[in-house]
This record gives C-alpha cells, sequence and structure tokens, in this order.
C-alpha cells in the first residue's frame, strides 16, 4: 500500500523523523491511516486505544469525533477495538443495526450515526495491549484490502508504541521513587522533632506518629507533615528538589 506514490513504511520513517514526540508521531500516523481507508462520501475516524494498569486510554485519534467514540467503547467495557486488543485478533462489525454481539454498545454507537467498525491489534510487550481503532458512518465500509491496510499500520506503529510504553513505565516508576522518597524525608523530619521535644528514642517517636495517624485516620505521611507545619517548616524536600 502507497500514498501519493511512496510506500506506506517510507512515509512513517519520514513521519518518525519529522515528530518532536512520539505523540505527535502517533497523532500523524492516525490522521495518515484515517485518510488512507476513507473514501470520498466516507470520513473514517481512527484512534489508538492503549489497556495496561487496568485502564483503557485513547492515546491519538484524527478528531475529537473519533475521541468520543472510543469512549462510548470504553463505557460499555467491550467492542470490536477492545475485543481486538485483548484478543489479539481483527474484529470487524460490518453494519452495527444488525451485529449480535455486543448489543447494547452496538445500539449506542449506532445512535452516534456510526454504521461500521474496525479493531486491529498492535504488537506489544508485557502485559500492555492495544488496538487501532476505525469508524465510519457507513455500512460494510471496510473491505478486506482496507483490513489489510490497517494490519500495515498497526504492525508499523507498534515499535513506536511499545518505546512509549516503555518510557510511560519509566516515568511511572521514577514518579512513584520521587514520592517515596519524599514521604519519608517527611516521616523522618517529623520523627525528629518529636524526638528533640519529647527526649525519646526513634522507635517511640514512630510510633506516637503511627498511633496519630490511627486515631486521625489519616495517613502517616500527612500527620507527618501536620509535625513540621506547626513548626513553620512547611513541606518537606528532597536533594532531588
Amino acid at each position: 500500500m502507497s500514498d501519493g506514490g511512496q510506500p506506506v513504511p517510507a512515509l512513517l520513517q519520514d513521519m518518525v523523523l519529522d515528530s518532536e514526540d512520539v505523540e505527535q508521531f502517533l497523532t500523524k500516523l492516525v490522521t495518515m491511516a484515517g485518510h488512507t481507508l476513507s473514501a470520498e462520501d466516507d470520513e473514517v475516524l481512527c484512534g489508538i486505544t492503549l489497556l495496561r494498569d487496568r485502564s483503557k486510554i485513547t492515546v491519538a485519534s484524527n478528531s475529537p469525533d473519533a475521541q468520543k467514540m472510543d469512549e462510548v467503547q470504553y463505557a460499555y467495557n467491550d467492542g470490536p477495538c477492545l475485543r481486538a486488543a485483548r484478543l489479539g485478533i481483527v474484529h470487524y462489525v460490518s453494519d452495527f443495526d444488525t451485529e449480535e454481539r455486543f448489543p447494547e454498545y452496538s445500539r449506542a454507537i449506532a445512535s452516534h450515526g456510526m454504521k461500521s467498525a474496525l479493531g486491529v491489534p498492535i504488537p506489544l510487550e508485557g502485559e500492555a495491549k492495544a488496538a487501532l481503532n476505525f469508524y465510519s458512518p457507513l455500512a460494510g465500509a471496510f473491505t478486506e484490502q482496507a483490513i489489510e491496510a490497517a494490519q500495515l499500520f498497526a504492525e508499523e506503529v507498534g515499535a513506536s508504541l511499545r518505546l512509549a510504553v516503555r518510557i510511560a513505565g519509566l516515568t511511572q516508576a521514577r514518579a512513584d521513587m520521587r514520592a517515596a522518597m519524599e514521604s519519608r524525608t517527611t516521616i523522618d523530619l517529623a520523627a525528629g522533632v518529636i524526638m528533640g521535644q519529647n527526649r525519646c528514642s526513634q522507635d517511640t517517636a514512630m510510633s506516637m506518629l503511627k498511633a496519630a495517624s490511627s486515631a486521625r485516620n489519616i495517613k502517616l505521611r500527612d500527620v507527618a507533615a501536620s509535625v513540621l507545619e506547626s513548626l513553620g517548616q512547611g513541606p518537606a524536600k528532597t536533594h532531588f528538589d
């Protein structure tokens, strides 16, 4: 498959080079994919669904309407795109008016003017799963050739999305570590204040903090922060700030 005479893989390579980040590349890709599968009288909506950590999110779409159609599917927790991501196989609905696999969702999406949809799995690693989603206001909009084209796009986007998932995982891990270290610093400083005020050991100071946390039914870090604030010290800082 090609666009304007240039093979799709070559176009995608150019898009990678011209994009500032993965998000921008994915947005360009779904725009291109939607345009490629559209006919003159049919504007195909396209988006990318990412499933990870019990969450469902559209990481790129070619329009706000495409994002909205994905969210309709998320609300019912079922549909061709979610099944494609979860099961790793293509799911095609040629006409929602006659679709029987997910009747409630089919009625809901049809009420938005969509007649057909195509979900194509994107190859990823680990627990994360993804799919390339297409929606059309026409019944029978996706031919065998269109499905093959969509699969090619899914294969090409897989590498970039795998990179994005890895980056997101590393970013979240770093954020979690930073939050844990900040929490530990706050608790240690508060324990030090209590030790100085009561001339007690660190174990005793920690026991006092935990008792206050349990009695007031609030987190230990929040109790520690209130101790520091009572002295006018404000939030604790780490050497990473």
